[in-house]
């Protein structure tokens, strides 16, 4: 009975305080750095909103380290940019970023250490004006800040940008957002980081999913306030030049059942005429065609590994794609 009831507290225990990736050069981190060779793009476009040294005295003037383009290109700390108490960076992209397997971009700042972590919340857009947040954690107290030189431990906190020190950069899965219906996890066109007001006041706090004051240093009265940007590593880049649907004529075609399963037809229509001015073929997301013959307005789904695959047709020189979801290999 004992032992029993140990484990039901051990079971309380984990299920109340959720232990995340731990820091770099740990078992288990999620870490990733910066000389990696998943990384084939960096941002190439910045917008930076400069926030606060100090948001609760505004007479120290704003931010001032760092170039806006310091967060472009490679991470190569300590050239990085400082966002201020709730300062906002937007970076754009050569290539729209995808969702591939796994993580899809990281995020790099400049902890000197790996627990004095300044930490920002991450968005995305797939057009430039609607943005999504990231379902951030944090299980760092709050009942007090830990003020400005104070540390977190890196098992706390989860999808914030700097979590871990610097040339190792945080990673992000897009797959988390898959869901959400004003964004296209395969054509991620913009990267917004916000800086977290560490400060467990109300009037200053910012909050995490759980509604959390995130806990981090502050106040940081330093031209070198809030979160320090360094670069942004994309690891899946979209290389398909694709309308998604439809073309500027209007040309459209829709699939169903999607996701489809291994065994059964995927049905296509089309608001045209089957003939030979229509190639559809099915590709994966690195643009390879696969050997999936087209017959009777449908694609036999056999021996089709599960994933994200894309049916694309040449029309008048443009091409029209549409996306699907093959499951249970």
């Amino acid at each position: 009975m004992k032992t029993k009831y140990l484990t039901f507290l051990l079971f309380l225990s984990i299920k109340s305080f959720a232990q995340f990736a731990p820091p770099a050069g740990q078992i288990g981190t999620t870490a990733i750095a910066a000389d990696s060779s998943i990384f084939v793009a960096w941002a190439t476009g910045i917008e930076l909103e400069r926030g606060w040294q100090y948001i609760a005295d505004e007479s120290l003037g704003l931010a001032a380290v760092g170039e806006p383009e310091f967060g472009l290109g490679m991470a190569n700390s300590p050239e990085v940019v400082s966002l201020g108490d709730g300062g906002i960076a937007t970076l754009t992209f050569g290539k729209p970023i995808r969702n591939g397997e796994g993580f899809d971009f990281a995020v790099f700042e400049n902890s000197f250490d790996g627990i004095f972590l300044e930490l920002a919340f991450v968005e995305v857009s797939s057009d430039g004006e609607n943005f999504v947040r990231f379902p951030a954690t944090s299980e760092t107290q709050s009942d007090e800040d830990i003020g400005s030189f104070g540390w977190i431990d890196a098992i706390k906190i989860n999808n914030f940008a700097g979590k871990y020190e610097a040339l190792f950069g945080t990673p992000f899965d897009l797959e988390e957002l898959a869901d959400e219906l004003d964004l296209d996890i395969d054509k991620i066109t913009h990267i917004r980081l916000i800086d977290v007001v560490g400060s467990t006041d109300e009037d200053y706090a910012t909050y995490d999913q759980n509604d959390n004051a995130v806990n981090d240093p502050f106040p940081t009265p330093f031209p070198s306030s809030g979160f320090d940007l360094d670069a942004i590593g994309v690891i899946y880049e979209n290389d398909l030049d694709f309308i998604e649907n439809t073309d500027n004529q209007g040309f459209a075609i829709n699939i169903f059942p999607n996701p489809v399963q291994n065994g059964q037809f995927l049905q296509v229509e089309m608001n045209a005429d089957f003939n030979n001015k229509i190639g559809l073929a099915l590709f994966d997301v690195f643009g390879k065609q696969l050997n999936v013959e087209f017959k009777n307005n449908a694609f036999y789904i056999e021996n089709v590994a599960a994933g994200i695959y894309f049916i694309k047709g040449n029309i008048n020189g443009k091409v029209v794609s549409k996306r699907v979801i093959i499951s249970k290999f």
